[in-house]
């Protein structure tokens, strides 16, 4: 009875992982050289020409890549936050 009890909690314990780990969706999306944290993926108009990396992207070390964080959906347009 203990040996089903710790398979069965074994396996609650691995479902709960994988599905934690697919609903976690993160993105660096940049345009030129301004970036930003995405957690949902969108469909950018396509003059936006915003471009998406995975979460562990990193600049190289000359780029010169400013981080802004904003809210709610939509991409920079050199210092203006456009949504759609």
């Amino acid at each position: 009875m203990t040996l089903t009890k710790m398979v069965l909690a074994a396996a609650l314990g691995v479902g709960s992982l994988a599905v934690t780990n697919a609903s976690a969706s993160a993105a660096i999306a940049c345009v030129s050289n301004v970036c930003w944290h995405a957690t949902e993926r969108h469909e950018y108009p396509r003059g936006a020409r915003v471009v998406i990396h995975e979460d562990t992207w990193k600049p190289s070390r000359r780029a010169r890549v400013q981080f802004r964080e904003h809210e709610g959906r939509g991409y920079w347009r050199g210092r203006e936050w456009r949504e759609f």
